[in-house]
């Protein structure tokens, strides 16, 4: 029975050095042993993962240049900690509302026109945005200038005029809603 601990104990060792999170380790720790502490109240671990993920976000922002850190951008419900708004601990997913309802929740006016862009019509909100923070400005995954282009790579219609406008330094946002529209291809 002693060498069974041991190798229980050897293998637990390797679950922490191979990076398990806490909840993990206490379980594998109290199936094996007996007399394991008990794990403090997960609103304790909301607070803490909270408290140290903004921090190493804000400290992000501020390693990047001056104007990368006046971009970035924090949805005001995380910053604020209000999780609740969005995660619900009871359930397997972790969110209140399933990930693609998730966001119309509080912006149930984002998509306005008729011709409405693939991804926002499905809620595919992460596609562009990141949930929590971001190094630019609304949240977005990469800056402005590129993020139409990590998807749309096809041949433009008009491709003699947006190479012009390109050019002079104009994001395909100035033109194109990147959510909707009334007119096709969201022009504004």
């Amino acid at each position: 029975m002693g060498k069974l601990r041991h190798i229980f104990w050897l293998a637990c060792s390797f679950f922490l050095l191979c990076g398990c999170d806490p909840l993990t380790v206490h379980k594998v720790a109290t199936t094996v042993f007996d007399g394991v502490p008990s794990l403090p109240p997960a609103e304790q671990y909301c607070k803490e993962y909270h408290e140290k993920k903004v921090e190493e976000e804000r400290n992000e922002i501020k390693a990047k240049d001056a104007p990368a850190a006046v971009s970035g951008s924090i949805h005001p419900p995380y910053g604020e900690k209000r999780c609740e708004k969005c995660h619900d601990k009871t359930k397997d997913s972790g969110l209140i509302l399933p990930k693609e309802q998730l966001c119309f929740l509080c912006h149930p006016n984002i998509i306005k026109g008729y011709f409405v862009h693939g991804p926002a019509s499905v809620g595919g909100c992460l596609e562009c945005h990141d949930p929590h923070s971001s190094l630019n400005p609304s949240l977005l995954k990469v800056d402005r200038k590129a993020l139409c282009g990590t998807c749309h790579q096809e041949k433009r219609m008009a491709e003699g005029m947006h190479d012009k406008v390109t050019a002079k330094g104009m994001l395909c946002m100035d033109c194109h809603n990147p959510h909707s529209g009334a007119a096709p291809f969201f022009l504004r």
